[in-house]
C-alpha cells in the first residue's frame, strides 16, 4: 500500500467493556504487523505470504450496524452491543468502526421509543417489543435500510413512527419490520413486513450493482472488499472459454464480478434462499447471461456435481469462519479444477483446509494475500491461489 495508514484516533471509552475491537491498544501500523506475523506463522509453510493490504483510513468502515436494546432497572432504555461472550448490553452511541449515519439513526430510534410507548424485549421473560435494530447503507449509492426487529408482529402507531424517523432522516430509503418471537441467539426472524420503500437497498462493488435484503449477506467493509475480490479475480486469471464455480456465493458478488471480468460460464451455489433470490436479480441488473444460481448447501452441491462428473476450470470458495468440511474438499479434489481461489475469513481454518488439500491432492498453494477487512479487530481475510502440479 502506497499511502501510509493513519494511526489510532482517541481510544474508545467502552473498549474494555465491549470487547469488539481486540487490537485497539495497538496503533494501526502495529495492528497490521501483528496480523502479518499471525498469518505467516500459520500459512508460510504453504508458500510465501504477501504483505498485508491495510486501509488508508481505517475508521467508520462498517456498512452494516446492529444494535441490541435493553431497559435497565431504572427504566432507562439502552442500545448498543453485547459484551463479548455475554448477553450484557454495553451502551454505545457511536463507534469508531461503524458508519456514522447508522449510529445516529439508532440513537434517534432509541429516543423515539418512550413517546410511542414502545417497550424493549426482555430475554428473561420473552416479552417486549423492540429487540434489535439493523441499519445497512450502500456506501456507493447512499441508500439506507432500517430494520426493526420486534418480538411481536403488532406494531403500534407504525405509520406515525415511520413518519417521525423519516422526518429526522429523509435519506432512509426503506424501512422493514422483522418479526422474531423466539428465544434464540439469532437476530433476525423468518417473517418481515416492508413499512416503507422497496424492502431492499442496492450498492455498487467492483463496477457491479448488487441488491441487498435484510437477511442476505453482503461484505461489511466495501472499500476492502473491492481489494479482496480484486485479488481473487487477479489470481483466477479468467479466460472466456472457462467454466467457473462460485461456492458459498451469497448474493452472487464474486461470481457476478467473475462473469463480468472474463469468465465464460459461471455457476453459483448458496444455501440461503433470500441470498439466492437477490443473486438472480443481481445477475439481471448487471445484464449477465453467463451466470446461473442454485439454492443448495455448498458441500452437497459439490458432491452431486462431482458425482455427475462436472469439470469446472476454476472454483471460487468463500466459506464461513468454520472453513470447509471434508465432503466439500473431497468433492473439490474429485472435480479437479485447474485453479482454486480460496477466500478465507479465518486463517486457522484456512491452514487446516490447505493442509488437507496440499497433502491429499495434486494442489499447491501459489499465492497468499492477506487483506485487513476489519481494522482494530483480530479478524483477518486472505486470498489463496491453488493450482494443480505434477507430483
Amino acid at each position: 500500500m502506497s499511502n501510509r495508514p493513519e494511526t489510532n484516533k482517541q481510544s474508545c471509552p467502552v473498549y474494555k467493556k465491549c470487547g469488539g475491537c481486540q487490537l485497539q491498544n495497538l496503533s494501526y501500523p502495529e495492528q497490521l504487523e501483528f496480523k502479518q506475523k499471525k498469518v505467516e506463522k500459520l500459512l508460510k509453510r504453504f508458500c510465501t505470504v504477501e504483505k498485508i493490504i491495510g486501509m488508508k483510513t481505517p475508521y467508520h468502515y462498517r456498512n452494516k450496524v446492529q444494535a441490541a436494546f435493553y431497559t435497565d432497572k431504572k427504566g432507562k432504555i439502552i442500545s448498543g452491543v453485547y459484551q463479548s461472550g455475554s448477553h450484557h448490553v454495553v451502551g454505545i452511541d457511536s463507534c469508531q468502526t461503524e458508519d456514522v449515519i447508522a449510529d445516529k439513526i439508532i440513537v434517534a430510534v432509541r429516543k423515539l421509543l418512550p413517546s410511542f410507548r414502545m417497550t424493549t424485549y426482555n430475554e428473561d421473560t420473552g416479552k417486549g417489543f423492540l429487540r434489535h435494530i439493523l441499519v445497512k447503507r450502500g456506501f456507493a449509492t447512499n441508500q439506507i435500510m432500517l430494520v426493526l426487529v420486534t418480538g411481536t408482529p403488532v406494531f403500534p402507531s407504525k405509520n406515525n413512527f415511520v413518519k417521525a424517523i423519516l422526518k429526522q432522516f429523509p435519506e432512509i430509503t426503506t424501512i422493514v419490520q422483522n418479526i422474531n418471537p423466539y428465544r434464540t441467539n439469532l437476530v433476525l426472524g423468518d417473517n418481515q413486513k416492508v413499512l416503507y420503500g422497496k424492502g431492499y437497498i442496492e450498492d455498487i462493488l467492483c463496477g457491479c450493482r448488487f441488491r441487498i435484503s435484510p437477511k442476505s449477506f453482503y461484505q461489511i467493509n466495501p472499500v476492502q472488499t473491492e481489494v479482496l475480490y480484486g485479488k481473487a479475480i487477479e489470481f483466477a486469471n479468467l479466460k472466456s472459454n472457462e467454466t467457473v464455480l462460485d461456492t458459498y456465493c451469497g448474493i452472487g458478488t464474486i461470481g457476478i464480478i467473475a462473469a463480468k471480468n472474463g469468465a465464460g460460464n459461471v455457476i453459483g451455489a448458496e444455501l440461503n434462499g433470500d441470498a439466492v433470490r437477490d443473486a438472480i436479480v443481481n445477475a439481471r441488473a448487471n445484464n449477465l447471461k453467463n451466470i446461473r444460481f442454485y439454492k443448495a448447501d455448498a458441500g452437497e452441491f459439490m458432491r452431486e456435481a462431482a458425482d455427475e462428473d462436472e469439470k469446472p476450470d476454476v472454483v471460487f470458495m468463500d466459506p464461513p469462519r468454520a472453513g470447509s468440511d471434508r465432503k466439500f474438499l473431497d468433492s473439490l479434489i474429485k472435480m479437479s479444477p485447474k485453479k482454486v481461489v480460496y477466500v478465507s475469513c479465518n486463517p486457522e481454518t484456512l491452514a487446516r483446509d490447505l493442509a488437507y488439500l496440499t497433502q491429499s491432492s495434486p494442489y499447491k498453494a501459489q499465492k497468499i494475500q492477506p487483506v485487513d477487512m476489519f481494522p482494530h479487530t483480530a479478524h483477518i481475510e486472505c486470498v489463496v491461489l491453488l493450482t494443480k502440479v505434477l507430483r
